[in-house]
């Protein structure tokens, strides 16, 4: 059973009734009313709108000019002897 409290807007309904009609509910929160889940009349949940994120969307191109290539040829496997040398601690 809910009940609304015209005072503030809130909603007050049982864990059953929450279960029961989770779907209206969400709607009535995404209508701005904020709904309170009580379980046996004590309020136990709110459930509230959630804001939305508000994380910088990335930014492409602003390492552009900043990254250097020490080895263009860093890519291509070792020699033999370059192998050795790595092994063996020379390189």
């Amino acid at each position: 059973m809910a009940i609304r409290n015209s005072y503030n807007g809130d909603m007050r309904v049982s864990v059953a009734d929450a279960k029961n009609k989770l779907p209206e509910l969400i709607r009535a929160v995404e209508g701005g009313q904020r709904v309170t889940v009580c379980r046996r009349g004590v309020p136990v949940v709110d459930l509230v709108r959630t804001e939305p994120d508000k994380a910088r969307r990335p930014r492409l191109g602003t390492l552009k000019g900043r990254i250097r290539i020490v080895d263009p040829d860093w890519w291509k496997p070792m020699s033999d002897e370059e192998a050795e040398a790595f092994l063996e601690g020379r390189l």
